[in-house]
């Protein structure tokens, strides 16, 4: 059997809400997803609330995942203990609220999902991404391994793909807000891409008004990052997988822009 999974890129702020709503149950339907993965940790611009998390589900998505803004919103943490179809990193150091990895049924295969984080440039409080990912597939119980790593640096990513080939069925990267072109599956099987991009307003900068991001960069005081306006975009990528052979045969974009 031939099982699709879709995975999308960053959800930003409210018109990255509304495009998913609008979107996300007829790009199921085209592509003839069976799961789909949404990364929803800028749903509030920077992090997710409880109220957020449910609109990303009731609009199609089977899971939810995280990545850095996880808490700045910091009423998902009871949220996180409760709704088993969202995921934070699996590789937060320390008690933390949630959980990141999950399992998943799906066309009656048990499918794993893990959130993983990265550590170049981004928080020092991680475990390592690669022994979390290891911890993981080796315990958990499961015909196919999904992995979202959230990540900043490209070459962080490609490595996590390579280490993972043969292993997981799909690993994409999230974080960095801008779809790459190198969709491919690896030589053990393992379908990858570097970002999946993000979904939110297409005259941005990474989602925010383009003043917001000049003003730091032409040497202003820091100030609150705003959403910007106007059309919309969904970046996602479709994984196929052979599930009797347990590889990914074919990786794509699905994007949307309006």
């Amino acid at each position: 059997m031939l099982l699709n999974v879709l995975a999308v890129g960053d959800v930003v702020g409210e018109g990255g809400q509304d495009i998913l709503a609008r979107r996300l149950p007829g790009l199921r339907e085209e592509t003839g997803a069976h799961f789909a993965v949404v990364n929803g940790e800028n749903a509030s611009g920077v992090g997710i609330t409880p109220a957020q998390a449910r609109r990303i589900l009731d609009s199609g998505a089977d899971v939810i995942t995280l990545g850095n803004h996880t808490w700045n919103r910091i009423q998902i943490g009871a949220f996180l203990d409760k709704e088993e179809r969202i995921l934070r990193p699996a590789n937060y150091a320390g008690r933390v609220p949630g959980r990141g990895a999950g399992v998943y049924q799906c066309q009656g295969l048990r499918l794993l999902v893990l959130n993983l984080m990265g550590r170049v440039e981004l928080n020092a409080n991680l475990d390592s991404p690669f022994k979390a990912a290891n911890f993981h597939l080796n315990r958990e119980k499961y015909d196919l391994a999904l992995v979202d790593f959230h990540a900043e640096a490209t070459s962080e990513k490609g490595a996590m793909g390579w280490h993972l080939d043969g292993r997981a069925a799909a690993v994409w990267g999230t974080h960095t807000h801008v779809p790459t072109a190198d969709c491919r599956v690896l030589p053990q099987g393992t379908g990858f891409v570097t970002d999946l991009g993000m979904t939110g307003p297409v005259n941005s900068v990474l989602g925010i008004k383009p003043e917001n991001s000049l003003n730091l960069f032409l040497g202003g005081l820091p100030r609150r990052y705003e959403e910007a306006e106007g059309n919309c975009k969904l970046n996602a990528c479709l994984f196929t997988i052979d599930t009797d052979k347990k590889k990914c045969v074919a990786v794509r974009r699905t994007d949307i822009e309006e």
